[in-house]
């Protein structure tokens, strides 16, 4: 069977990748619309974006109200933004929000109509130029073909998807995620290692993508706890860069299965950050899937030393899940419970988010089959 492989056309990783990739922004079109949250648009990052699109000759025009995770709401003020200022193109720097309401905009910049009118459809056709330089380490937005925005009158993580929205140019500078908090760096580093895993035990892996996805968990499991306690260590925070950017490219081939599928509901329902409602499942989630393929799950347990030779594939995969334990509580990831969550409130919703999760198509891609009362047994469970 054939497969395809897709990531952006350019990609430039490294100390001074910014100016690496100059000559890339002379491509772009003449004026840019550059969309990033607040804090970043004070930050020598933006200044450094900012100059070196001037350089280029590329004028560029700002959208910063991004606050939290992506709405409808904030993409229809950013597409406002592009239009009213004249731009042709976008860059986004940032975090994950950042990047998914550029390519959110961008599809109604070339399409028209609502973003929820995209939503299970597959987006096809050519968009504006995008350019991603990424403040986080974690979301692989900079290399997919994905994005996710709520819908605010349903309360719904919509995850659209399409060749189109992998972003031209990938600009991937360690030192720009310098400044991001423990939380963040915690948040998103488990985001990516929920990608690397979920691509490589995948229904649709495949070859390419195994050798991305098993060298990003590796690098994860190594540099996110050096990255976690020192922000300023420079080499963890070079190393789960690329681990980000490798998980991105695995799950743009691979796609993700249940951990994202639960996690979106309850990032919508509760507004935890995506990040930490995807390690909240990942114990429980895992736990479901391995039977379904124990010597996939076996190899990456033995490949960050969690499990050796002597250990049978299911002890092995086992272990890996006792291995992301002990990492998520290195990063001191809270329960639901911790976090705040009213498990009164939480029950009331769990059909609706267990519909909303199947729904979501990503469960599918499980190793192994996955109903509506399989989430709703995990989703409970989280409270044992």
């Amino acid at each position: 069977m054939s497969r395809e492989f897709l990531m952006p056309h350019y990609i430039v990783t490294g100390d001074n990748a910014l100016e690496g990739a100059a000559k890339y922004f002379e491509k772009m079109g003449k004026k840019a619309l550059i969309i990033s949250g607040t804090v970043t648009s004070e930050s020598e990052c933006f200044a450094e974006l900012e100059a070196a699109l001037d350089k280029a000759g590329v004028a560029h025009a700002k959208f910063t109200d991004i606050h939290g995770e992506p709405t409808d709401v904030t993409v229809n003020a950013a597409l406002d933004a592009y239009r009213e200022n004249g731009c042709d193109c976008f860059a986004a720097i940032g975090g994950g929000s950042a990047l998914d309401t550029m390519k959110a905009a961008a599809v109604l910049a070339a399409k028209g109509g609502k973003i929820a009118d995209y939503m299970g459809k597959l987006i096809e056709g050519e968009l504006p130029f995008m350019a991603a330089i990424p403040t986080t380490a974690g979301t692989g937005s900079e290399a997919t073909r994905f994005t996710v925005i709520t819908d605010t009158a349903t309360d719904i993580k919509m995850l659209l998807n399409g060749a189109p929205l992998i972003p031209d140019l990938a600009i991937i500078d360690p030192k720009f995620t310098v400044s991001a908090p423990k939380g963040i760096t915690a948040a998103t580093g488990l985001d990516a290692l929920t990608h690397a895993i979920e691509s490589y035990t995948s229904k649709k892996a495949q070859p390419l993508t195994d050798t991305v996805a098993m060298s990003a968990v590796k690098r994860i499991f190594k540099y996110l706890p050096a990255a976690y306690k020192d922000g300023n260590d420079l080499t963890a925070r070079g190393e789960m860069s690329v681990a980000a950017l490798e998980a991105g490219i695995a799950i743009n081939n691979a796609s993700v299965t249940i951990v994202h599928g639960m996690s979106r509901p309850i990032g919508a329902n509760f507004h935890v950050p995506h990040g930490i409602s995807n390690a909240m499942l990942l114990e429980k989630c895992l736990g479901f899937a391995l039977d379904g393929n124990y010597p996939r799950f076996a190899e990456l347990g033995r490949a960050i030393g969690a499990a050796d030779n002597s250990d049978d594939d299911k002890t092995a995969s086992e272990k890996l899940i006792g291995a992301v334990k002990e990492l998520c509580a290195v990063c001191e990831i809270p329960t639901l419970e911790g976090y705040g969550i009213d498990r009164s409130k939480f029950f009331e919703v769990i059909d609706k988010m267990a519909e909303d999760a199947v729904a979501s198509g990503s469960p599918a891609n499980t190793v192994k089959p996955v109903s509506v009362e399989d989430v709703k047994n995990i989703y409970r469970s989280l409270w044992d």
